[in-house]
């Protein structure tokens, strides 16, 4: 599957999300690098630096199935959706049987020793809101801290592919969602 044909299923599965949150991060690495600190099974107990555990059920490939066990004890299922070898893949994110969000993860070549990650959330969260409201939410709460979140994340990969090391818990700073026992948005 190209990724321009990775793009549009993405687009017409996550239509009905509003305002997406995205980060991105050149890294000091060749684009195979990058994708295979992405790739790997259970690859967020090397890079994400709010993640203390990542079982897998299924992997590689568009039907992979993961969670991940957040610092805070919640429990995520991952659903992966589409993959395209060395470029990225699509997934469904959330509670067991509860509303997902859909999450892109992108890598890119910028040259040959740098390459970029890119991660875009389409957040369920605040979607049954009425508009006035649920921009509102999404500007002074949802979009600021989701963006803290994925920073993190993007870096944490970061440390993991340039040092070679798992990225230290909460290594950039504790998020309010994933590090303590705290509400998170359902």
């Amino acid at each position: 599957m190209t990724l321009p044909l990775l793009t549009m299923l993405s687009s017409e599965v996550h239509r009905g999300f509003k305002w997406p949150v995205s980060v991105e991060r050149e890294i000091a690495a060749p684009a195979q690098d990058t994708w295979k600190a992405i790739s790997c099974p259970g690859n967020l107990e090397s890079g994400h630096p709010f993640c203390a555990n990542n079982p897998v059920e299924v992997w590689p490939g568009s039907n992979s199935r993961d969670e991940v066990h957040y610092l805070n004890g919640l429990v995520f299922e991952r659903r992966f959706r589409s993959w395209n070898e060395g470029a990225g893949y699509d997934l469904e994110i959330g509670r067991s049987n509860g509303r997902q969000s859909w999450v892109a993860w992108r890598v890119t070549s910028v040259d040959n020793a740098s390459s970029s990650l890119r991660i875009t959330v389409y957040p369920h969260v605040l979607q049954s809101l009425p508009t006035v409201l649920r921009w509102l939410a999404h500007v002074l709460w949802l979009r600021p801290l989701l963006t803290r979140y994925l920073d993190s994340v993007v870096r944490g990969f970061e440390w993991y592919i340039i040092y070679g090391q798992t990225v230290p818990k909460n290594a950039f700073g504790k998020h309010p969602w994933f590090s303590s026992r705290t509400s998170v948005p359902s």
